[in-house]
C-alpha cells in the first residue's frame, strides 16, 4: 500500500504566490522523507478570482525535489488540448522524472475552460478518446500518420521519446458509469476521485466488472482523499474545517453539482479522512477494505492551513503508513 501527496498550487486573491513556492517545496520534501512514494498535482485554467499555478511548469520544478517519487497531473483536462502538445510534454516530463511520470487525465467540466479553448462540452468524450489513441501511438511509433476525425499528423515523430517503454501510464478519472468503463478500457487505473463512499463503491463494483469484460488487470487501484493529521482527535476537524470549507466552496462556485448546502460534519462524513495517527489509520484501513485501494494520495494543504500544520500531517502520515 502507498501513500501520494497532492499538492496545492490554488490560493485565494490577495496572497502572495511567490511566498507559497518555498511552501510547496519544502512539502514535497517532507513527503519523500516521510516515505510518500508519489507526487501529484491539479489543473485549471481561468480561475480568478482563486490563484492557481498552471501545472506543467511547476511539475517540472517540484521534479527536482521529488527524486525517485513518481509524479503526475491529478487531474490534466485533456480535451481543450492538442494531444501532441500533451503528448510531447508528458516524453519530456518522464525524462526528466527518469520513467517515474503517470499521466492522470480527465474529460473536465468547466464552461469557461472549454470556450476559450474555442471547443464544445459536447465534443469532451470523443476528443478524449481520440487524444489517447494518437498519444500512445507517437510514443511507441518513430513516425505517425494519424487523419482523425479532430486532428491530424502527417508522417512525424516526437522530439523526445519517454523513458518508459510505451510512454507514461494514464491513469484516468470519473464520476460517471461510462467514465468508469471508459478507465477500465483505455486506461492503466482509475484515478478515484473520492467523491464520498456512498458513491465511489457502487463506481468501483463497476469499474471490476468492466475490467473482467475487457480483460483487463489496472497497475494499481488510486484513490485521493482530504486528510488531514492533527496531533489529537479532538481538536483535528476544527483546526482544517475553515480550508477545507474554503475550497468546496470553490467547488461549487464552477459548477460541481453534487455539493449541495450541508453542514461540514455531512460534507466530511466517509468524504474526508480526518483526526489523530489512531482513528486516521482505521480509515484508512476501511477504505482499503471497502474499496480494495492501494494507493492514498492524500491533499494536506488547503488555503488558510498553516504550513506548520500541514508539514506536521504529512509527517504523521508517513508514520502512519509505514506502520501497515
Amino acid at each position: 500500500m502507498k501513500v501520494g501527496l497532492f499538492v496545492n498550487t490554488q490560493f485565494p486573491e490577495g496572497y502572495d504566490l511567490a511566498a507559497r513556492v518555498p511552501e510547496m517545496v519544502a512539502q514535497v520534501r517532507a513527503a519523500r522523507e516521510a516515505g510518500f512514494s508519489s507526487i501529484w498535482l491539479p489543473h485549471h485554467w481561468l480561475t480568478q478570482p482563486m490563484q492557481m499555478l498552471q501545472i506543467t511548469p511547476v511539475m517540472g520544478y517540484l521534479a527536482a525535489e521529488a527524486r525517485g517519487m513518481t509524479i503526475g497531473p491529478n487531474i490534466l483536462i485533456l480535451p481543450p488540448l492538442n494531444p501532441v502538445h500533451v503528448a510531447e510534454e508528458a516524453a519530456t516530463l518522464d525524462v526528466l522524472t527518469g520513467g517515474r511520470y503517470i499521466l492522470g487525465l480527465g474529460l473536465g467540466y468547466r464552461e469557461p475552460e472549454f470556450e476559450a479553448f474555442g471547443v464544445p462540452l459536447s465534443e469532451r468524450a470523443p476528443r478524449f478518446n481520440e487524444s489517447i489513441g494518437l498519444m500512445r501511438r507517437l510514443w511507441t511509433e518513430d513516425r505517425v500518420t494519424h487523419q482523425g476525425r479532430f486532428y491530424k499528423v502527417t508522417d512525424a515523430g516526437l522530439g523526445a521519446r519517454p523513458v518508459r517503454p510505451g510512454g507514461p501510464p494514464l491513469y484516468i478519472a470519473g464520476f460517471a458509469p461510462a467514465a468508469v468503463k471508459r478507465a477500465a478500457r483505455i486506461g492503466d487505473a482509475w484515478l478515484i476521485m473520492n467523491n464520498g463512499l456512498g458513491t465511489v463503491a457502487p463506481l468501483m463494483q463497476t469499474y471490476r466488472e468492466a475490467l473482467r469484460e475487457y480483460g483487463r488487470t489496472p497497475a494499481e487501484y488510486p484513490i485521493t482523499v482530504e486528510c488531514y493529521v492533527g496531533a489529537q482527535h479532538a481538536t483535528a476537524h476544527e483546526e482544517c474545517q475553515g480550508p477545507l470549507e474554503y475550497k468546496y466552496n470553490a467547488y461549487a462556485a464552477w459548477g460541481m453539482g453534487d455539493l449541495p448546502p450541508q453542514s461540514f460534519a455531512d460534507l466530511a462524513r466517509d468524504r474526508f479522512i480526518i483526526g489523530d495517527k489512531v482513528s486516521v489509520k482505521e480509515e484508512i484501513a476501511r477504505y482499503r477494505e471497502l474499496l480494495g485501494v492501494d494507493h492514498f494520495i492524500m491533499r494536506c494543504q488547503w488555503p488558510g492551513l498553516p504550513q506548520e500544520r500541514v508539514l506536521d500531517s504529512i509527517r504523521r502520515l508517513g508514520e502512519i503508513f509505514a506502520s501497515f
